[in-house]
């Protein structure tokens, strides 16, 4: 059977140069800290990983900080940032990954959520009046937590005018960009963010590399200590073959970048289809990425339309993949205000950079055939 991959968001499939980067690198001796010729050869591929991952995102110069994936990034983000910068507040979105809120709930700060519109937008307006008449200097500092993309629905969030309240009112601003990298076109100079994160393994990259960009001269107190690495911003020996096949997935987004009207046009399919079939569709009305669609389809659990799915040769999930096998609803779309009901009835298809018309040719008609079915026992 031909197997039809349409979870990006979660991991999306290595790139075959990747695969030859990070083998090659695996295949050279040499710690990136040594000074002698194989540390020094493991060092060049290091550093170059470092330029492609700055360019990719134009993050300024000596702000990259190589981490074991996103997860981290947040951590080393909201953790590092809090004492240096003495945060005493979180401002976290309701549509946060959740490692973002587990981060918070680590430093002891106060937390508030910022609300989310049906849109999928976050309530801006909440956020200005909320910050209209914070006093720094009597309420201590506070970050703004806000993503770039979201996870789930794909939607993408007005980051530069988040970056603005949060520094009209004197306090920072972190970005978790895990999704929109290599994707979309991410400048983090343009978006304000003092603090942003990524990961290779959104855009074709390997599993355990990830970056944290922090602007210059930014405050952060390391979550890891022991050696000087990362001008000693994160210590731990460097896995070089992972950050090399990161700095090659860096390199190779132009393509991903190139392809994203042809990846929107196979999304936007999908999504007529689905919804000629009576789904609703999360977001669809506000800019998302371009290959990401969540919808509920009334009557027709996530669970079931996996699994009828899977047995088709379609791979997708129930949003984001951190919460996979849970039966719990997605606090994405119950922010957004979903029932409990069409939350539970939500599925999350996600594409990217070696996704195909034969892809969404085969989602639209196992899906619609499988929802027929169900609707006709429910007759």
């Amino acid at each position: 059977m031909t197997r039809h991959y349409l979870d990006h968001n979660a991991t999306a499939p290595l790139r075959p140069e990747v695969i030859e980067a990070v083998a090659s690198a695996m295949a050279n001796d040499g710690n990136a800290l040594s000074v002698h010729e194989e540390g020094r050869h493991a060092r060049k591929a290091l550093e170059d990983a470092r330029e492609a991952v700055r360019a990719l995102v134009n993050g300024p110069v000596n702000g990259v900080i190589f981490t074991g994936g996103g997860t981290e990034s947040i951590h080393l983000a909201i953790c590092g940032l809090l004492k240096p910068n003495r945060i005493a507040r979180i401002f976290a979105s309701a549509i946060e990954h959740s490692a973002v809120r587990a981060s918070a709930e680590m430093t002891g700060a106060e937390i508030e959520t910022i609300p989310a519109l049906p849109s999928g937008i976050v309530d801006i307006d909440w956020l200005r009046a909320r910050l209209a008449d914070y006093d720094v200097a009597r309420d201590d500092g506070f970050l703004v937590c806000v993503m770039y993309a979201n996870n789930e629905t794909g939607v993408i969030q007005p980051v530069r005018e988040i970056a603005d309240i949060a520094h009209d009112a004197g306090g920072l601003y972190f970005c978790d960009a895990a999704q929109a990298a290599g994707k979309v076109p991410v400048n983090f100079v343009m978006s304000g963010a003092d603090a942003m994160s990524l990961t290779a393994h959104k855009f074709g990259g390997p599993l355990g590399a990830g970056a944290l960009i922090v602007g210059p001269n930014m405050p952060l107190e390391p979550q890891f200590r022991g050696g000087g690495h990362e001008e000693n911003r994160r210590a731990g020996t460097h896995n070089v073959p992972a950050i090399a096949g990161f700095g090659v997935a860096c390199t190779l987004a132009t393509k991903s970048l190139a392809r994203a009207g042809e990846i929107a046009a196979l999304r936007d399919r999908i999504e007529a289809a689905v919804e000629a079939e009576g789904a609703h569709i999360w977001g669809g009305a506000r800019e998302r990425l371009p290959g990401t669609l969540s919808f509920s389809a009334p009557g027709f659990s996530a669970e079931k339309q996996m699994m009828a799915l899977d047995l088709a040769g379609i791979a997708v999930s129930a949003g984001s993949a951190c919460s996979s096998g849970k039966t719990k609803p997605s606090h994405v779309l119950k922010a957004m205000g979903a029932s409990e009901e069409d939350a539970l009835c939500a599925i999350r298809v996600s594409m990217g950079w070696n996704s195909t018309n034969a892809d969404a040719d085969a989602f639209i008609r196992e899906w619609s055939a499988s929802y027929q079915r169900i609707k006709a026992r429910a007759a």
